[in-house]
């Protein structure tokens, strides 16, 4: 057998996983081949309207990363195509890929939609989920990669009868289009796999009680994201399908095709309850006029970071109703209405009349990828999704096979990422012999000298669909751009940030030689990178551009003002012109990188990434404050599958402590940091001086300590995790009754999250009892149950074993008394209405998952780090940035990110690697070269600078008498200049002048 390993990677599959995924690879030197069976990649992001709970827009936050896959040297995108075969090893395998014709040559293509304009042919399209028509030759959605249009085979009238049609042709200038195509197969040597094919939507038809496909406002949840969608059919206005009237009273059904034992989907789709509130929330802001949204639901499931406020804020910021209650039918009413037909916990039956009804549908593995996975002998589940090794996040059966994204089972976007990153980390550990063996590097053309050169500005004015158009006039505003002194050029594009408009702009830069640009569209803290490096492409200097914020700033805060937002929208970009005017070139400073790694945190999630980064070849040094290694899991006994967590956990802790690359400190904490990325230096408590160039902080968190329910009065009173170690020495063998009590310190005004694991882990004890003791009678008062993903199934199984549920409200909790016999525990019973009294043996607190504010504060300030209120570390992006922090060379990951389980937190070390694994790759360090410049003239050696600084990147020269910055430290924050009282300090690219030549531009 061959030892040799090939530094390529295949993905299978280009939604917002692999997508990420191949960024990471292709960062860290692997050369990756993205295959795609659809004519664009992106998978279902394209089609959402935006994300919760951040009501990012999905597409704009997406696009960056489109553009940065679809022009990376090491990133070779396929579509329209799919594996057919494997053969090999684990780390040299050979893959036959089948690439289907498309009928034109995206080389060619320039996606100017003359052939769909002429083509005759309309059908169902499917990515607006058939709400209106394509044609026969079509692209995918408008900001596809790659920006060309694909032939529908089956429906093309050319492709049946040569002498039909062939309209397309006579409209296709650039002579892209060809009948003649044929499938091809591929054959590429690759060194590991990943499989990120998505999810496919349940098909709601099979639940006729719902109505769907009979009663006609009765629509999917992805239908609903394509009506508010600004590049769905009805241009982001809020109508109804059958008949366009905007409704004024919208109902959203849960569930529909999750946790159904019936149609064998017994699991939790595990997003369905947030996109449903997302949806409710954004629907309001569509709706000209009072919207009354109703969302009906069985369990509230608000479990990841940030969605327990998002829900509150529904409920009592936007006034969307819940109703938690029994749907019995959905039937036509009167003039297009909807009647539902439910019981509420009661039992009282309800009849209400809505305009529109939504069906949250749940999330189901691809039919293909189904097939896929059996053709390589992966394991599925019971319900066809890929079943991942235990404890490994996202490991198969089969080694240099790697799952990743909605196929391991349901889960929101930042679980995918992070699943991507995790994947990316082990095939780096895999294939680290291999690393930048097969890949390229980007050249630039030579930067152009502007020195002295007439200000040529050019403006780019986006539309963002409506995003921004369906507000601001953008075509005013392009005229009044047009007006504005040094502007030789400006035009506006209806995705600015899409693959064509970057090659457009490239072109204009030349045609009418700007040596300016300003675009006015999103966020710089989504694009602005992406907008520069289309300037490096063209010989500009990235720094010699403006991003004016028209849609968060103008057309989002003033939707209800359209032509306030269009004024306020030229003045931004006459601000922008006056600023870019003064700008200069800015050239990044290099610096010699240092490869070691400081993980900080010795619990499982410290120790996996750990692990993964010294099997890339990398010094780790590991600090843990306690005397041991192991962290809160050293408490643990059961895990969630079923997993032996002590026989893990020693495992775990005997390779960390044999692996000759990781030095581990125990019993010692963090004294003080210095230094940027690339270049840290850590001092520890004991002295000791580490310098690394990368940081991970994996603080883990602790057991909230209840102040409840005589928590600490009485023994028997116990947290879960106490109560798990009793279970587990047998203590538990011979009770009688137990109650456990839900969101102890959870959900509350003190601490408004999930703890997310609670609800499982008490299921799972509840379990653990009745199989030690069968005859147990076992109580479980919660408020929601969140069960999510697969874990139904174990809530599933505790129902049908005799665990009983009894509900409670916030305001009125369960009471916990002392009685001379034992304890007595008394309820509420949700559905008499009544106080229900149980003498129990035992009280089990599922107690919350709180930080370790201490630690989190001092990492906070050493590493110039955030937390969120509750204490846990704020990531960089919610969404796509899920283990990064804002600060470079940082990376979190486990409980000091938020609460998770096991398999979460071992998934997210390993993407906290491969991410860490980006920067590590890098031969040297680039620092971007905004810092802070001294007017030496101006100088008074007062030192206030000096003190303020929070990068400690200024020092007062005390022979010179003069400060002096030094620029690999500078972070370009300008607390300095705005410090000085002499005017003596500048910020590069920020300057004085810049900032009063936008004042004075008002």
């Amino acid at each position: 057998m061959s030892t040799k390993k090939i530094g390529s990677v295949l993905v299978l599959g280009a939604g917002i996983a692999g997508i990420q995924a191949s960024l990471d690879l292709a960062e860290s030197g692997y050369y990756v081949h993205l295959v795609e069976s659809s004519p664009a990649i992106g998978g279902t992001m394209p089609a959402l309207d935006k994300t919760f709970p951040t009501n990012d827009c999905s597409m704009c936050i997406l696009s960056p990363k489109l553009v940065d896959c679809g022009r990376h040297l090491n990133i070779n995108v396929m579509t329209t195509s799919e594996l057919v075969k494997l053969e090999g090893e684990p780390g040299n395998y050979k893959a036959t890929i089948r690439t289907r014709a498309r009928y034109v040559d995206p080389e060619k293509c320039t996606g100017c939609g003359s052939c769909a304009e002429k083509c005759p042919v309309k059908v169902d399209d499917s990515f607006n989920q058939g709400l209106d028509k394509r044609k026969a030759i079509y692209k995918l959605y408008a900001q596809a990669y790659p920006n060309a249009y694909a032939i529908d085979g089956d429906r093309c009238l050319k492709l049946k009868k040569p002498k039909a049609c062939g309209k397309c042709l006579e409209a296709c200038q650039a002579d892209a289009i060809d009948h003649t195509m044929e499938d091809t197969e591929t054959v590429i040597e690759v060194g590991a796999v990943i499989l990120m094919p998505g999810f496919d939507a349940f098909d709601a038809k099979k639940l006729d009680y719902y109505g769907y496909g009979k009663v006609p406002n009765v629509i999917t949840s992805l239908e609903f994201e394509r009506i508010l969608s600004a590049s769905g059919p009805f241009g982001g206005h809020l109508v109804r399908p059958s008949d366009h009237k905007e409704p004024q009273k919208i109902a959203w059904i849960q569930c529909v095709g999750s946790r159904n034992c019936k149609e064998d989907h017994g699991y939790c789709s595990s997003v369905c309850c947030m996109y449903a509130i997302k949806e409710a929330v954004i629907a309001k802001e569509h709706s000209k006029a009072e919207l009354d949204t109703a969302i009906f639901y069985m369990d509230m499931r608000t479990y990841g970071k940030e969605f327990e406020k998002y829900y509150n804020r529904a409920v009592e910021e936007n006034g969307v109703r819940f109703l938690r209650n029994r749907i019995y039918e959905v039937t036509a009413g009167e003039d297009g209405a909807v009647n539902i037909r439910y019981a509420l916990e009661d039992g009282k039956i309800q009849v209400e009349q809505f305009d529109l009804v939504v069906l949250s549908v749940g999330l189901e593995p691809k039919k293909e990828a189904v097939e896929l996975a059996e053709k390589l002998g992966i394991e599925l589940n019971q319900y066809k999704f890929c079943q991942p090794q235990g404890l490994t996040g996202i490991a198969t059966n089969k080694e240099g096979i790697y799952v990743a994204g909605a196929f391991s089972g349901p889960r929101d976007i930042p679980e995918t990422v992070m699943q991507a990153s995790a994947a990316a980390g082990e095939v780096q550990a895999l294939l680290a012999e291999a690393k930048g063996t097969l890949t390229k590097e980007k050249e630039y053309p030579a930067e152009q000298d502007v020195t002295g050169e007439v200000v040529r500005t050019g403006v780019f004015v986006c539309h963002c669909g409506i995003n921004i158009g369906g507000v601001v006039d953008v075509p005013s505003v392009v005229e009044y751009a047009k007006t504005l002194p040094g502007v030789v050029f400006a035009t506006d594009k209806i995705y600015a940030c899409s693959q064509d408009s970057a090659g457009q702009i490239k072109e204009a830069i030349e045609e009418h030689k700007l040596n300016r640009v300003v675009v006015a569209s999103c966020s710089p803290r989504t694009h602005e990178p992406m907008f520069q490096e289309t300037l490096k492409e063209a010989g500009l200097n990235p720094h010699l551009f403006e991003l004016a914020n028209i849609r968060d700033q103008c057309s989002w805060v003033h939707m209800n003002e359209p032509e306030k937002a269009t004024e306020k929208s030229k003045d931004l970009i006459k601000m922008a012109v006056n600023r870019v005017r003064l700008a200069q070139p800015i050239h990044p400073v290099t610096l010699d990188m240092n490869h070691d790694v400081l993980v900080i945190g010795g619990g499982v999630s410290g120790m996996n990434n750990a692990l993964n980064l010294a099997s890339q070849g990398y010094q780790v040094y590991l600090i843990e404050k306690e005397a041991e290694l192991g962290g809160i899991a050293r408490r643990m006994t059961y895990g969630m599958n079923g997993e032996d967590i002590p026989a893990y956990l020693n495992q775990l802790i005997d390779q960390v402590k044999s692996n000759d690359k990781i030095k581990v400190y125990t019993g010692v904490e963090i004294a003080d940091v210095n230094g940027f990325m690339g270049n840290f230096t850590t001092k520890l408590t004991n002295g000791e001086e580490l310098k690394h160039g990368v940081a991970i902080i994996a603080t883990g968190a602790q057991e909230y300590k209840p102040e409840e329910y005589l928590y600490g009065e009485n023994h028997r009173v116990q947290t879960l995790l106490e109560m798990e170690n009793e279970i587990a020495k047998g203590n538990f063998d011979k009770v009688n009754n137990v109650v456990m009590i839900q969101c102890v310190g959870s959900r509350d005004s003190e601490r408004p999250y999930c703890s997310r694991i609670c609800c499982t882990k008490s299921i799972k004890l509840a379990l653990k009892i009745k199989e030690r003791r069968p005859e147990a009678n076992v109580y479980i008062l919660y408020r929601d149950i969140r069960t999510y993903g697969f874990f139904e199934d174990l809530y599933t199984e505790a129902r049908q074993k005799g665990v009983i549920f009894i509900r409670y409200s916030e305001d009125n909790k369960p009471v916990v008394e002392l009685t001379p016999s034992s304890l007595k525990v008394t309820v509420t019973d949700h559905v008499l209405g009544e106080p229900i009294e149980i003498q129990t043996d035992a009280v089990g607190l599922a107690s919350a998952i709180v930080p370790p504010l201490e630690t989190n504060k001092k990492l906070s300030q050493f590493f110039k780090v955030p937390l969120n209120q509750e204490g846990f570390f704020l990531e960089a992006h919610l969404k796509l940035r899920p283990v990064d922090f804002g600060t470079d060379g940082v990376f979190m990951c486990g409980l000091a990110h938020g609460p998770k389980n096991m398999e979460e937190n071992i998934s997210q070390a390993k993407a906290a690697a491969g991410r860490a694994a980006t920067v590590l790759a890098k031969r040297d360090i680039i620092v971007e070269g905004k810092s802070a410049v001294v007017d030496k003239k101006k100088c008074a050696a007062c030192g206030a600078c000096e003190a303020i600084c929070p990068a400690k990147a200024v020092q007062v020269d005390l022979e010179e008498k003069v400060a002096v910055v030094n620029e690999a430290l500078c972070k370009g924050c300008g607390a300095c200049s705005s410090s000085c009282r002499c005017g003596a300090i500048n910020i590069k690219g920020c300057t004085d002048e810049q900032i009063m030549a936008m004042v004075s531009a008002l």
